[in-house]
């Protein structure tokens, strides 16, 4: 019970993870959050996972000393990289990632052809292979690493129509769209692309993302712990605290504006 007054600290490599606070925010209003993006470092999918890890290690470590009472890895690489390790540091503080929506777009379902967009590293490590591995036997998976589309996030380049719309296309050359049934949208980053996406895929394909699952695993968590507010009409709004690792403050004008975009 002490713990309901505490932020939830969240963290991405960068802004993407802004689409997890959106989810979080929406569905636990009353909280306060820290969100931290890591823009100075990233991207995190071209890194080497020591370096994911010591990164992950310094943020949570900041977390802990603001006495958060949980923390979202609000990014995909990250939670394959770091979160087992961070989950044994760090103990007993409830630590919750995130990881490709696969198992969303193919339980239960055959001969689907699935597209899974994310960084390399994600797509690479065991984790992913392992999820992988579990549905492709019965489903087409492509894996499709998309890097430029984390630059677009964080250069402020989303509302350059022209460039967004050629990248996309490059990545999608070789696929043909209308077989396809679910595009997976395995970083946080790609959510703010769903509507360009939406525009040039067939309608029948889903897009789908992790973010409301994150948030509500992390609900589910904190009314188990009775560690959240409960909604009462005199309750305030939560606060949010936006932070980032790069010195201009023109991440923290454009954390603030992608928020609102959502």
């Amino acid at each position: 019970m002490e713990n309901i007054n505490k932020a939830i600290g969240v963290f991405d490599s960068g802004l993407g993870g802004i689409s997890v606070l959106k989810e979080l925010v929406s569905l636990m209003s009353d909280e306060d959050y820290i969100y931290y993006g890591d823009s100075f470092y990233a991207p995190y999918g071209t890194k080497k996972k020591e370096e994911i890890v010591k990164r992950c290690m310094e943020i949570c470590d900041y977390f802990v000393s603001r006495e958060v009472k949980a923390i979202v890895i609000a990014c995909n690489t990250a939670t394959s990289a770091a979160v087992n390790i961070l989950r044994d540091l760090y103990k007993p503080l409830p630590i919750i990632g995130m990881e490709p929506a696969l198992k969303l777009a193919a339980e239960n379902k055959e001969n689907n052809s699935i597209v899974v967009m994310a960084t390399n590293l994600t797509l690479n490590e065991e984790k992913f292979n392992n999820l992988m591995k579990k549905y492709s036997n019965l489903n087409n998976i492509i894996k499709m690493p998309c890097p430029e589309l984390v630059n677009i996030v964080e250069n402020d380049m989303l509302d350059d129509t022209e460039l967004v719309n050629r990248q996309i296309c490059e990545y999608f050359e070789d696929i043909d769209m209308k077989s396809l049934d679910s595009i997976v949208l395995g970083c946080t980053h790609f959510v703010f692309f769903k509507e360009y996406l939406s525009k040039i895929l067939d309608k029948k394909t889903n897009i789908i993302d992790g973010n409301n699952g994150t948030a509500r695993r992390l609900k589910e968590i904190l009314e188990n712990c009775e560690s959240i507010h409960k909604k009462d009409k005199d309750t305030k709004k939560g606060e949010i605290i936006f932070l980032n690792s790069h010195s201009d403050e023109k991440y923290i004008e454009l954390s603030k504006r992608l928020f609102n975009s959502l």
